[in-house]
């Protein structure tokens, strides 16, 4: 049963391994984020009037902080997994009476409490440059939290499979960070060459930061139903998978 004392326990020891090393997990791209800001939304901005009808500082935004929601996510859950497997503390966990879907779930979360706090910092940091308050705050509370769990469970499902801890930067080195990038975090779809825009709505990034994009500013670039459902997609599919090797004990016991 969800919320029983080994289940908070788990929470809490998630959200304490990241609090306790702020200045590796929290510090860095909330200062990272301050020098996109002022390097992009300054050298770019002052050539790109508009984008979407909005200043392109203005723009930046939601897609700078959608960037860390993912980055922040899978760093969490991948490194937290990972370690327990390389230390064989992961199965203390295991012989605990809770159930593969609370465990996961533990995890999870302490993924989406680490990718909020950095992403509240970059607010934060972009409130210094522009004043940006949510059009929709309900919806960008959803693809906040939605993407967290998405991406914590891509973080999960890479700790599984990883065999050196270097394996990890593999995925953000060459699938999230180009997919990121290419998914409108600095640009609309509508500056990609028309001939290259096909490609640019098979990226699952794009929809992500178009989501959250309209509910700070109330645009997009894509329907926000089309959003919201790659969204929860991906989310029900992941988690499923995550689950499962959990279930059958994928590299979880030696």
């Amino acid at each position: 049963m969800m919320l029983n004392t080994g289940f908070v326990t788990l929470v809490k020891r998630e959200i304490v391994r990241f609090t306790c090393v702020f200045t590796q997990t929290i510090f860095p791209p909330v200062m990272s984020s301050f020098l996109y800001i002022f390097i992009f939304g300054f050298s770019l901005g002052g050539r790109i009037e508009t984008v979407q009808g909005v200043p392109y500082l203005t723009f930046l935004i939601p897609g700078l902080m959608m960037m860390y929601v993912i980055e922040g996510s899978y760093a969490n859950t991948s490194s937290s997994l990972f370690i327990s497997r390389w230390a064989n503390n992961i199965e203390e966990m295991l012989v605990t009476p809770l159930s593969y879907l609370e465990m996961v779930t533990a995890i999870l979360i302490g993924g989406v409490a680490r990718s909020v706090v950095v992403t509240s910092g970059v607010y934060l940091v972009s409130l210094c440059f522009v004043q940006t308050f949510p059009v929709h705050p309900a919806w960008t509370i959803f693809f906040i939290i939605f993407v967290s769990l998405t991406f914590s469970a891509v973080g999960m499902i890479m700790a599984l499979f990883a065999e050196e801890f270097e394996h990890l930067s593999l995925m953000t080195t060459f699938v999230i960070t180009p997919l990121v990038f290419l998914g409108g975090v600095f640009h609309s779809v509508a500056m990609v060459p028309e001939a290259l825009r096909w490609i640019t709505h098979f990226n699952p990034m794009f929809y992500m930061v178009n989501g959250l994009r309209y509910g700070m500013l109330g645009r997009s670039d894509v329907p926000l139903g089309q959003s919201a459902a790659v969204v929860l997609v991906l989310f029900a599919m992941l988690m499923s998978v995550t689950v499962y090797l959990f279930h059958i004990g994928f590299k979880l016991r030696k």
